[in-house]
């Protein structure tokens, strides 16, 4: 079985306000099936924030600043057998939480 990042650009959820609640059940329900159905790992929403960078001597820099670069704005993680699994699963976030999801297998690490 393969692991796969799901996730979705800050910008890219564009709908009212009002209509929040509704895809947060919707996407909620998504979760509980993939919970269900046994291939969820972890997920969760990304506050929207400046990175802090922290360099190999340990030095830390203010990051990019989200206004003007593309930033991660949540993410799940499953294990399922196939890309295309991974796929069908993208599909009912993407409906759920009406925003295109980004798709990348993780590799493999033997002791993680």
């Amino acid at each position: 079985m393969a692991r796969y990042l799901i996730s979705f650009d800050d910008g890219a959820m564009d709908f009212p306000e009002a209509d929040l609640p509704a895809l947060d059940a919707a996407s909620r329900r998504v979760v509980r099936e993939a919970k269900d159905a046994g291939v969820w790992i972890f997920g969760a929403g990304v506050a929207r924030q400046r990175a802090s960078i922290v360099a190999t001597d340990g030095t830390v820099t203010d990051g990019p600043f989200p206004e003007t670069k593309a930033v991660v704005g949540g993410f799940s993680i499953i294990e399922v057998p196939s890309r295309e699994d991974a796929l069908r699963w993208a599909a009912k976030l993407a409906e759920s939480c009406r925003c295109a999801q980004e798709v990348r297998e993780i590799m493999y690490d033997p002791e993680s």
